[in-house]
Order: structure tokens, then C-alpha cells, then sequence
């Protein structure tokens, strides 16, 4: 039997404020930091743009739980409990006591997160009470979390439209009208009670906006965290410091990414003002360099590309900065084979290091060039920045293609035989590379989170932040203590990659 609380909605209240109901079928929304799904008869509102988490707290919910029980604890001590400690908790409350450990404690942290009182912003507050006046909303709380399905198996390359930022949904109720929500399980049922609700207001959803900010895998261990450039990347250098700014990224077409309107690039140059940016994937010709680099942005004066030649509109990597560089190569030079003829590599030597920008053949469908990748490739690139490394250190950036470690991946289990998490791409991975002293940046810096890359545009992964970590920083051991940064930027959209970047003290 559902347990039914009243919800009063003081009339100055709801004079004072417009307040807007968001009608989605079986989606989530995020009110603080409960959980419910809301569906209304078949219909569904919703438009482009959310509101930061901020927005909804600002009208906070004091919720009063029926039984008049108060639970109080915290996530390490819920973490700690047997199950039939768990389940005896649970019987308490009266809530449900089917599942497995980690559906009970996701239920039982859900009561407390709706017990817990939320902080007030402003003078309109709202109180969740026993007393019904004359408008009916029913809402039933979602009591566990409903798990992943259709995971993104393999790379894709379609083209993936951009849906991030804010969205907004508007709708009228008029008086006795009832929202229901679904859920798998046993459901606590709200009921607001208010005079009118004309709906006019805002409704965050973290989980939407910033898909990263919620921890996704399929089998995480016990310590690991989402990646949140917000809260987890160190204070900037102090104005005196002598350093480099690098970004790279995949941007799967680099025309393409200039004619999308969401997307520009000065404004991403006066927000990260890097120094340097590689790209990779440009999929240009030879005959477009020159009409590209009249584009470019004021200040980049300097830029190198390398295309490919066997495969027209494939491939292709470049560097622009604006830093001259002291020389620049193209390809690896060494042994003269196919492997220049894509152009995957564009090398920069600056005063200090060796930039190479490389993008990494994928093993493909069928993994039908996983033998030339690991055989020939890494080994050529490996022996290429050893070489380099004897005069001066070596920074190696790009599309590296390969989601080194189990945490570099939301599905491992699935993706054993696809190109990139393959046994033999990721022990190849750590002999060609880590093993012959090079450091891999973000991993070093964050070796519990996972962060990733590279989202498939099959199945929505983006939004639901089903990655890989395919993209990398990795530097020579004798500078890996001078990187004061290592991070993603995955609120840029544009490609199924975002981009990295990288602080380097000089």
C-alpha cells in the first residue's frame, strides 16, 4: 500500500510564485537530491534548456516522514551494514526489503536524502505537510534505481547532435488534476496540495546538464568517482609562473565542426586560452589547408597540418599555436613505410620538449587491423619518440584509440573483442608506452576517477555518459612531476570526442 503524504502549498506562496510541473514519461528529474519519474497520461513537454541544480534549490522541500522516524548516517556507515542489517533497517521504515546489497542501500539513502532538511534560498519556501486543501498532485518516489541497458559496444563514427545545456517545460494544470509516476517497486506516494498551479518554472536535472558529474560503469569498484572538472582540477598557476597550455581533441571532421552554430571557436580560444591545440580526425584535403588557415582565429599565427594522401577526407592531424615553434616534422621518418601516408603524426619542438600530436589507426570492424596496430604502429611511434626523447623530453598527445584500464571504460565486460579495449591493443599499449617510462597525465593525477573521452552516438551515450578514455597526455618521466594539470573538458560538444588538456610548467 502506497504511503501518502500531504503536501501544503501556502496561497501567498503560490501567489507569489509560478511554479511549473515537467510532464516526461518515465524520466528522471532531480529535485535536490531526491529522485522521482514522472509520467502524465500519455503526454509528453519538454523543451530545449535546463536550469543549474541551483534554480530548483531555491525552492527548497521540507519533507515530514509519516512514520515520524528519522534516519540519520552516513554513506560509509550505510557502505558498512550486512545486508540483514539493511533489510532489518528497511522493515523499520516500512519500506521495501527485496534486492540485492546495493538496491537496499540505494533505497534506504533515498529515505534519508528525502528526510534530510534542504537549505532555504530566499523568502518563498514550500512544506511538505499532513493537510490536503483542494488541488491533488500524486508523485511516487522512486524507491531504487533502475539499472543501465542498451550500452554503447563499439565506435561509431556518425554524426552526433548537440543536446546539453538547460531545457525548460511549461504546462497549465487546472484543479484535481493528478501527475502519476511509475516505478519497478514498492513507491512512497506525495500529494501536493496547492490552490492554482499555473506553471511557469524552471527545473534542474544535474544528471541531464552534466551527464559526467554522475558516476557510469558497469562494475566500478568501491573507492572510484565521476570525473568533475568543476571540483576536481587544481587552482591556477600564479600569474608569475612560467608555463604551456596545450588542448587537444578528435573533432571527427573539422568542417563539419565549423558550419555547426552551436559551436565556435573563438569563444573556445577566450575561455581555455591555450597555447597550443592539436587536432585530430580533421578529414581534410591538401587543397583545403590554405582556406583553413585564413580562419583561423587572430593571435594562432602558426600552424601545421599533415593529411592524408593514400585515403582522401580521412584522417588527418594538425597543430596550431601561437608559439613558433623551433622545427616540425611530419609523420615518423623512420622506416619509411605506409605509416606516414595518413597522416597521423605532426611533431613540434619547442624550447623545452617535443610536442607530438599523433591520432592511432583504429583495429577497425572485425579487428582487421589490430595486427598491423600493435605489430607495426605502436612499435614504429614507441621507437619515434624514443628517439626524440635523447635531446629533450616528450610530450605525446591525441586520439591514442585505446581504453588502457577497465576504469577507462563504462562496459569492459562487453567490449573484450572490440577495437580498443582488446587484450592484446591494451598490453600494448603499456609495453610500447608506459613500461618505456612515460607517464599517462590524467591517470597520474586522478587514479581513482573515472573520466571519459569518447562517447558512440548509438544509444544516447553521451547523455548518459557511457564512455571510453581514449584521448591522453602522455610525458616523459622527467616532467611528469612539472604538470600542474591534467583534464577533460566534457561540457564541449561538437564531436564524440571532447577535449583534454594539459598545464605544463616550464
Amino acid at each position: 500500500m502506497n504511503k501518502v503524504l500531504q503536501l501544503g502549498l501556502q496561497s501567498s506562496v503560490v501567489q507569489a510564485a509560478k511554479f511549473l510541473l515537467v510532464v516526461v514519461p518515465r524520466r528522471s528529474l532531480r529535485f535536490g537530491s531526491s529522485i522521482v519519474s514522472v509520467r502524465v497520461g500519455g503526454t509528453t513537454s519538454f523543451s530545449k534548456r535546463l536550469m543549474s541544480n541551483a534554480t530548483a534549490k531555491s525552492l527548497p522541500l521540507s519533507i515530514n516522514n509519516n512514520k515520524g522516524k528519522e534516519m540519520k548516517g552516513s554513506d560509509n556507515d550505510i557502505e558498512t551494514m550486512t545486508v540483514q542489517q539493511l533489510r532489518a533497517t528497511l522493515r523499520k521504515l516500512g519500506l521495501p526489503v527485496k534486492g540485492l546489497k546495493k538496491e537496499l542501500i540505494s533505497t534506504l539513502r533515498l529515505h534519508m536524502d528525502s528526510n534530510s532538511p534542504d537549505e532555504s534560498s530566499g523568502a518563498e519556501k514550500m512544506e511538505i505537510t499532513s493537510s490536503t486543501r483542494s488541488e491533488i498532485v500524486t508523485i511516487k518516489r522512486k524507491t531504487r534505481n533502475r539499472e543501465d541497458a542498451n550500452e554503447d559496444d563499439c565506435i561509431s563514427s556518425e554524426a552526433y547532435g548537440n543536446d546539453h545545456g538547460e531545457k525548460k517545460a511549461k504546462q497549465s494544470t487546472e484543479k484535481n488534476s493528478k501527475v502519476k509516476v511509475s516505478t519497478k517497486e514498492e513507491e512512497a506516494s506525495l500529494t501536493i496540495s496547492s490552490q492554482v498551479l499555473k506553471t511557469d518554472v524552471m527545473v534542474s536535472s544535474s544528471n541531464q546538464s552534466e551527464p559526467w558529474t554522475v558516476l557510469a560503469h558497469k562494475k566500478p569498484e568501491k573507492d572510484w568517482k565521476a570525473y568533475n572538472p568543476k571540483t576536481m582540477r587544481p587552482p591556477s598557476l600564479p600569474e608569475d609562473t612560467k608555463s604551456v597550455k596545450i588542448m587537444t581533441w578528435n573533432v571527427n571532421g573539422l568542417r563539419a565542426l565549423l558550419k555547426l552554430e552551436s559551436f565556435s571557436a573563438l569563444q573556445l580560444a577566450q575561455r581555455e586560452d591555450f597555447d597550443v591545440l592539436c587536432l585530430q580526425e580533421t578529414k581534410i584535403q591538401v587543397k583545403d589547408v590554405e582556406e583553413i588557415k585564413k580562419a583561423l582565429i587572430d593571435g594562432y599565427d602558426h600552424s601545421f597540418w599533415s593529411c592524408s594522401v593514400s585515403k582522401l577526407g580521412y584522417s588527418g592531424t594538425a597543430i596550431i599555436s601561437r608559439i613558433k615553434p623551433l622545427s616540425v616534422r611530419y609523420g615518423t621518418g623512420l622506416s619509411g613505410s605506409d605509416h606516414d601516408m595518413e597522416g597521423r603524426i605532426v611533431t613540434a619542438e619547442f624550447d623545452s620538449f617535443y610536442l607530438i600530436n599523433t591520432y592511432i589507426p583504429n583495429s577497425g570492424d572485425g579487428l582487421k587491423r589490430l595486427s598491423y596496430r600493435i605489430e607495426e604502429w605502436d612499435r614504429t611511434l614507441s621507437n619515434y619518440i624514443k628517439e626524440l626523447e635523447k635531446s629533450k623530453p616528450v610530450v605525446l598527445t591525441g586520439d591514442l584509440n585505446c581504453a588502457h584500464e577497465e576504469i577507462d571504460i563504462f562496459n569492459p565486460a562487453g567490449n573484450k573483442k572490440s577495437a580498443g579495449f582488446t587484450i592484446e591493443e591494451r598490453q600494448s599499449f603499456g609495453e610500447n608506452f608506459l613500461d618505456k617510462g612515460f607517464v599517462d597525465t590524467f591517470r597520474k593525477q586522478h587514479p581513482g576517477v573515472v573520466g571519459y573521452t569518447y562517447w558512440g552516438y548509438r544509444s544516447g551515450a553521451r547523455k548518459t555518459n557511457r564512455g571510453w578514455r581514449l584521448d591522453y597526455f602522455l610525458v616523459s618521466e622527467s616532467i611528469a612531476d612539472s604538470v600542474h594539470d591534467s583534464y577533460i573538458l566534457p561540457d564541449i560538444n561538437g564531436s564524440d570526442h571532447c577535449p583534454i588538456g594539459l598545464i605544463l610548467k616550464l
